[in-house]
C-alpha cells in the first residue's frame, strides 16, 4: 500500500468509533473464519463494509452463511501471503486470536502499513450499537491472567447479577464480544475474558481504538504460550496491557509481584485506584482473608479501620470453591463487583450457588478410599501447582504437549510433594528428566499407549495400583493436550470415563466373589 493510501485509511479509520460512523465500503479482510471471525464478518456487512474472509478451513455452516450476509470467502493456505489478499487491498485486516505476530499474513500487513485489529478492537468501537436507558454504552471490566480467566469471568458476572446488573460474560470465555455488543437485550456491563493474544492485537491500537475499561485485573503470570509471544517478556507486555486506561480499579494479585508491577506502570485514566488481593490480611484498599473470613477493606468509608464480610471459608468449602486458588480468583471477582457497587449481601448469596466448569479441580468420584479429581484445565505449570498445593501427597497425572515451557521449576519445587507421578504425552522424556533431576525420590510411572483411546485406562491402572489403599489421584497435566487429545476437555472426560470403568470392573469383580445365599 502506498504511502498516500496507508494515510488516507489512516484518517477514515479514526473517524470509525461509533457504531453509527459510516462503514459503508470499508474494504475489511478477514482472517480465520472460526466463531469469531463469522461475528466479525456478520457485523461489518451489516455495517455495510465490502468483507473479504479468508480462512485455511471454515465449517460448512459458517461457509454457506458467508454469502447468505453478504461476505466473500477465499479458501486456501495462508503459509503465503493470497493474491486475492493483495488484489483486494485491504483498509484494515482483522485477524482472529490464532493469528500469531510471527505468521506471514499478519507480517504482509504490518509490512504494508495495513491497519491489524482484533474482534474485541472492533466491539470496543461499535459498544455504542445498544445502549442504556441514560444512552451510555455498557461498561466494560476487563479479566486476564495466565490461569483463572474462565472461573473469575463467571463469578464476576453473576455477582454483578446478584447485585441487579445486567451482565454479560464474553470473549475468550467462548462468547464473542461482537455477539454480546450487538445483542439487542442491552447489558449494564460487559465482563470480557481476554487472552494474551487478544491482548497482544490490543496493543497495536491507534488512540482512537484503544478501550477504557471501568476496571481491570491480571489475576497471575507465568510463563505460558511463549511460542505465539516469542519470548516471556513479550508475553508479559501483552498482559499488561490489560491495565491501560482503566477509569476507575485496577485490581492486582499481591502474592504475584508482576501484576503489581504492571499497574505501577501502566497508563491509566486520573483517579483509578489500585486495588490489592490475597489470602492474608488485606490492609486498606485491598481484600483478604481474616481468621476464616474474605473481606473487603477497599470499598468502605472507614477502610483504615474496618473491615466488610463477604462470606466465609466454610461456606466456600461446602460449595466446593475453597482450594487456595478458587479463593483468589474468589477475591478478584469481588473486588470487580464491589468496584461497581454490588453489595456485600449479594456477593454471599451468589456464592453460595456457584459452581466450577467441568475439569476444574472437579471431584469425579470417591470410591474404595481413592478420590479421584480432574483438573485438565491446569494446562501450564502455574495452575498445575496450585491444584498440587491443593492436594499435596497426591498421585500426580502430568504431562502433554508444553508449549516451549519449561517444567522444570514446578517439579522442583511442589512437584517433590507428590507420592508419585504418572506421566502422560507422546513426548515424556523432558518431564522424566525433569523428576529424576528435581524430585528423585517421586516414582515415575510412564504411559506409552500408542491409541488415544487407551492412555486414560492405563493411567488409571497405574494410579489405582499406586494408592491401593487411600489417597487422591490428581489430574492435573501442566500441559496442553493437543498431542494426544482434541481439547483439554476431551482429556478429562476420557479420564472421568476410565475411572468410571475402573469402579465398574471392581463391583463386578466384588459380586462375583460375593458367597450364594443359602
Amino acid at each position: 500500500m502506498s504511502a498516500e493510501s496507508t494515510s488516507s485509511a489512516a484518517s477514515r479509520l479514526s473517524t470509525l468509533t461509533s457504531w453509527n460512523a459510516d462503514w459503508s465500503g470499508l474494504r475489511v479482510a478477514v482472517l480465520g473464519l472460526s466463531m469469531t471471525g463469522f461475528s466479525v464478518a456478520d457485523t461489518l456487512t451489516e455495517l455495510g463494509a465490502d468483507v473479504l474472509v479468508l480462512s485455511e478451513s471454515a465449517e460448512e455452516e459458517y461457509a454457506r452463511l458467508l454469502p447468505v450476509i453478504g461476505a466473500r470467502l477465499e479458501l486456501g493456505t495462508l503459509q503465503t501471503v493470497p493474491a486475492a489478499l493483495i488484489d483486494f487491498a485491504p483498509e484494515v485486516v482483522i485477524a482472529s486470536p490464532g493469528f500469531s505476530p510471527s505468521h506471514p499474513v499478519i507480517r504482509w500487513a504490518q509490512d504494508e502499513g495495513i491497519a491489524l485489529w482484533g474482534d474485541v478492537e472492533l466491539a470496543w468501537r461499535v459498544r455504542d450499537k445498544v445502549v442504556r436507558p441514560d444512552g451510555t454504552p455498557a461498561d466494560w471490566v476487563l479479566i486476564t491472567g495466565t490461569n483463572g480467566k474462565t472461573t473469575t469471568t463467571q463469578l464476576t458476572a453473576s455477582l454483578l447479577v446478584a447485585g441487579g446488573l445486567r451482565a454479560a460474560p464474553c470473549g475468550n470465555i467462548g462468547v464473542p464480544v461482537l455477539d454480546a455488543v450487538r445483542d439487542p437485550a442491552g447489558f449494564d456491563v460487559f465482563v470480557v475474558e481476554l487472552s494474551s493474544h487478544q491482548l497482544w492485537y490490543l496493543g497495536l491500537s491507534r488512540p482512537e481504538g484503544e478501550l477504557s475499561p471501568y476496571a481491570s485485573v491480571c489475576l497471575n503470570l507465568a510463563d505460558d504460550h511463549l511460542v505465539w509471544h516469542g519470548s516471556a517478556a513479550a508475553y508479559r507486555d501483552a498482559k499488561a496491557l490489560v491495565y491501560r486506561n482503566t477509569r476507575v480499579a485496577c485490581v492486582y494479585n499481591k502474592a504475584d509481584e508482576a501484576t503489581r508491577r504492571m499497574v505501577e506502570d501502566a497508563e491509566v485514566v486520573d483517579g483509578a485506584r489500585a486495588i490489592g488481593f490475597d489470602l492474608g490480611t488485606p490492609g486498606p484498599s485491598d481484600l483478604g482473608v481474616v481468621e476464616g473470613l474474605l473481606v473487603d477493606r477497599a470499598f468502605l468509608d472507614d477502610r483504615a479501620r474496618s473491615a466488610l464480610e463477604l462470606t466465609t471459608v466454610a461456606d466456600l468449602q461446602e460449595a466446593g470453591l475453597a482450594a487456595p486458588h478458587i479463593v483468589q480468583n474468589i477475591l478478584a471477582a469481588s473486588a470487580l463487583a464491589r468496584s461497581l457497587g454490588i453489595e456485600p449481601e449479594a456477593i454471599r448469596s451468589a456464592l453460595q450457588d456457584f459452581r466450577l466448569d467441568a475439569h476444574r479441580i472437579q471431584v469425579i468420584a470417591r470410591h474404595r478410599g481413592i478420590t479421584w479429581i480432574d483438573d485438565s484445565k491446569a494446562t501450564n505449570p502455574h495452575a498445575a501447582a496450585s491444584s498440587l498445593r491443593a492436594y499435596p501427597g497426591s498421585v500426580w497425572v502430568v504431562g502433554g504437549d508444553l508449549k516451549g515451557v519449561d517444567i522444570a521449576d514446578l517439579v522442583a519445587t511442589v512437584g517433590t510433594t507428590a507420592r508419585a507421578a504418572v506421566v502422560i504425552g507422546i513426548e515424556r522424556g523432558d518431564v522424566v528428566a525433569a523428576f529424576e533431576r528435581h524430585a528423585p525420590t517421586v516414582p515415575v510411572f510412564e504411559v506409552d499407549a500408542g491409541e488415544t483411546g487407551q492412555v486414560m485406562n492405563r493411567v488409571v491402572e497405574i494410579a489405582a495400583g499406586i494408592v491401593d489403599g487411600e489417597g487422591t489421584v490428581l489430574l492435573a497435566p501442566a500441559a496442553a493436550s493437543f498431542d494426544q487429545f482434541s481439547s483439554y476437555a476431551d482429556r478429562g472426560h476420557r479420564f472421568a470415563e476410565a475411572v468410571r470403568d475402573w469402579i465398574d470392573r471392581g463391583s463386578a469383580d466384588d459380586a462375583d466373589r460375593t458367597p450364594p445365599s443359602l
